[in-house]
């Protein structure tokens, strides 16, 4: 007969094909530890109703102790029978605590039990995630503050065509506001996932008198479950965490293209260093940008996991069924892929060189200060509407006679030889005033904010870790 938690019912085990497609252990062994905390909680709460007596939750703990020390350093042998890592825990709590040991499962079943590790190691996740995505952003900003200093700028792309000049504090600052909203999503779902399940059972909750405001403050959860038919079958937690990573990842791969195409010869912007940059097997003038052509590429696959999960979520009856163990996978692939690319993007900005005057020069051509000579024109009195035909026309006799623009403004009653100056190197660029757009001082008011909001972040992000 099989050692599982539910032979008892059973009058033969179970098959081997059973137990090759159900066992979870190869990757629930992360939540080891998390599954250790949370019993060390079920074992003080099963002493405090009077379930276990003093001698036998001294020996479940230290059984408890002694199976994460294995855990910790590989020592504790797995069995066939061991479907997951919560039924490898309690087997070998069991061997070490004897009769004790085989009472830590009273008042539990696996279905609260696991969404307790499982919710516990989200926590940790989303803070740690949290933590690595403000780092990037400080490097971001470190950036953004060295290209203010030098006053570097380069054309703005809509369509991806030269628009508006724009400073290079300005674009990396975009990023770090994008990643911000990032950071916000991840603390706002650590919130939701910061509810104890334990105590919840199978789905009705138990006869028994155990404390689940008590467990949950034993095991440092802000809030204890309403319902236990929705806590032990709810993964909104699971799915919001993962499109909070899916959204992590888009504005990575975003930033991964952006990247790829600096990078390239043909704009020049952007030289990777070396230590972050490969080669080509059979091109030796080649220099890949491979870290941002991941970030791009592993977006898909993250948000792959996010559809996933939410295509096996979206006809489940309550309470529990085994098809919540397709929870995990996704979630751990997501962090851990993250977790590598955001390092990685972290190291390419802060080594990368910015070309300061292939920026400027593609930001001071023709095309980018159209709109500023058609706002020139607003100035002096006429409408818009009227002003942006006009700078139209100019810009097609510029291009159809191969004029420079410069050359054929010059020859408009209302810009005359005065409008020369607007061609001046970087002159476009430092000619937005409107709060929060690309001119230096509002860019530089935009910095000082995006620094705060980072300080408030990281404290945030210290008070939950």
């Amino acid at each position: 007969m099989s050692n599982t938690l539910w032979h008892g019912r059973f009058e033969q085990g179970p098959a081997e094909a059973l137990l090759a497609y159900t066992v979870s252990l190869p990757y629930d062994q992360r939540l080891a530890q998390h599954d250790i905390e949370g019993s060390r909680a079920h074992a003080r709460g099963l002493h405090r109703c009077g379930l276990l007596d003093k001698a036998e939750v001294t020996a479940v703990l230290a059984a408890l102790d002694a199976t994460a020390t294995e855990l910790s350093t590989g020592d504790l042998a797995f069995v066939a029978s061991d479907e997951d890592i919560h039924t490898a825990i309690e087997r070998r709590v069991t061997e070490l605590a004897g009769q004790a040991g085989a009472k830590i499962h009273t008042g539990r079943s696996r279905n609260d039990q696991v969404a307790t590790a499982m919710r516990l190691w989200t926590k940790n996740a989303l803070v740690d995630m949290a933590t690595a995505v403000v780092g990037l952003q400080q490097v971001l900003l470190e950036r953004a503050e060295e290209a203010q200093a030098a006053g570097t700028y380069l054309p703005g792309y809509t369509h991806l065509q030269r628009a508006q000049p724009v400073l290079l504090a300005h674009h990396l600052a975009a990023h770090a506001w994008a990643l911000g909203r990032d950071v916000d999503r991840l603390l706002d779902a650590h919130r939701r996932t910061d509810v104890s399940p334990l105590g919840a059972g199978a789905l009705a909750g138990t006869s028994l008198p155990l404390d689940p405001a008590a467990t949950a403050a034993d095991l440092g959860f802000a809030q204890v479950f309403t319902n236990s038919l929705d806590v032990t079958s709810d993964r909104d937690f699971v799915a919001e965490s993962l499109f909070d990573l899916v959204m992590v990842g888009i504005h990575l791969s975003r930033m991964g293209e952006e990247v790829v195409l600096w990078s390239s010869e043909e704009f020049g912007f952007l030289t990777l260093d070396d230590t972050y940059a490969t080669g080509s097997s059979m091109m030796p003038q080649k220099k890949n940008p491979d870290i941002a052509e991941l970030a791009r590429g592993k977006a898909g696959r993250l948000i792959g996991n996010l559809t996933g999960l939410l295509a096996t979520l979206k006809s489940l009856p309550l309470a529990y069924n085994r098809d919540l163990q397709e929870d995990k996978e996704p979630l751990f692939d997501a962090v851990d892929q993250l977790g590598l690319a955001l390092v990685a993007l972290s190291g390419l900005y802060q080594t990368a060189t910015f070309n300061t005057e292939t920026m400027a020069a593609a930001a001071d051509s023709d095309g980018p200060l159209a709109t500023d000579l058609a706002e020139t024109l607003v100035v002096a009195g006429m409408a818009f509407r009227e002003a942006h035909a006009v700078v139209g026309a100019l810009v097609r006799r510029s291009l159809d006679e191969e004029i420079p623009l410069v050359e054929v403004a010059v020859e408009h009653e209302l810009l005359g030889p005065d409008i020369r100056s607007l061609f001046e190197p970087g002159a476009g660029a430092a000619r937005r005033l409107s709060p929060g757009g690309g001119g230096p001082g509002p860019v530089a008011r935009q910095l000082q904010q995006l620094r705060e909001q980072i300080v408030a972040d990281l404290a945030r992000v210290d008070a939950l870790a």
